[in-house]
């Protein structure tokens, strides 16, 4: 269980994961899969993250664009628009804090980092979806997270066939971790992408095989916070799955997650603490 603990260095802060950290999900889009963490004005946004910090966050992910499986499409324009008053209100109430953008969208991505000082990319596309996003990454410096999927979240749930599951996303980083190294960006954060081209039984054999992507030496995010792997098999719906994400959080770090992004803060700061406890024990 022991791991080599990794440094970021966010707009030249380094950021600790000796132990894992916290992401909380702030979405300011009106049809987020999970109800409860839908944010309609910037007072709801600053209230989401003032409490998400109080309660042991430490990165805050904004988005803007709804990623589920048939996602309506939303035009940059709009997700600028969203994006807008709400970014500039969480750099300007918690100057300190660190904003992870949710976006996988050059333009958005440059915008976020240039005019609201956002310290890392998340990108669930993993740079398929717009072609200039690598070297727009590289060229201002930032962290990124290289997400895998295939298709689009209007498509992904049509694109799950693989001859060798484990093989061709672990295939799919080394690829694009190359290229992002080549040009220069310096803090990468794989995330195996749990929900995105995957049917519920491939999404429990990712969580099953995430060691597979410790040779790439790299922090892994990890979230599966409320999703369908949990609901559908429990037969329940995203408002009832709060139990089963603490289970599969737990699992998650024991399989070598670094990074918790979630809609329950204190809860996934209590998994984590009740992990390193048990890690301790272990020796």
């Amino acid at each position: 269980m022991n791991k080599i603990p990794f440094q970021l260095n966010l707009n030249g802060k380094l950021f600790d994961l000796s132990k894992p950290a916290v992401m909380a999900i702030a979405n300011i889009t009106p049809d987020s899969f999970f109800g409860g963490s839908r944010l309609f004005s910037d007072k709801d946004v600053l209230n989401r993250v003032e409490k998400a910090l109080a309660q042991g966050a430490t990165i805050i992910d904004v988005g803007a664009c709804s990623t589920r499986p048939s996602a309506p499409h939303v035009t940059e324009e709009e997700e600028l628009e969203r994006l807008r008053s709400p970014l500039k209100a969480i750099r300007k109430h918690f100057p300190d804090a660190v904003i992870s953008l949710d976006t996988f969208r050059s333009g958005v991505a440059r915008w976020g980092v240039e005019v609201c000082g956002v310290d890392i990319i998340n990108d669930i596309s993993g740079g398929t979806l717009d072609n200039l996003m690598f070297e727009t990454v590289a060229s201002l410096n930032t962290s990124y997270i290289l997400m895998h999927t295939s298709g689009t979240p209007q498509t992904m749930q049509q694109l799950t066939h693989y001859d060798n599951m484990m093989s061709e996303i672990l295939h799919f980083f080394e690829k694009r971790v190359a290229q992002l190294v080549h040009l220069g960006v310096k803090d990468i954060i794989i995330d195996p992408g749990f929900g995105f081209a995957k049917t519920l039984d491939q999404n429990y054999e990712l969580l099953a095989k995430m060691s597979y992507f410790k040779e790439l030496n790299l922090p892994i995010l990890y979230g599966i916070s409320r999703k369908s792997m949990i609901y559908k098999l429990l037969d329940t719906t995203p408002e009832e799955a709060l139990n089963g994400t603490t289970a599969l959080n737990m699992l998650g770090l024991l399989n070598g997650a670094d990074i918790l992004r979630v809609h329950d803060v204190k809860e996934a700061v209590e998994t984590i603490k009740i992990f390193e406890k048990y890690k301790t024990a272990c020796g």
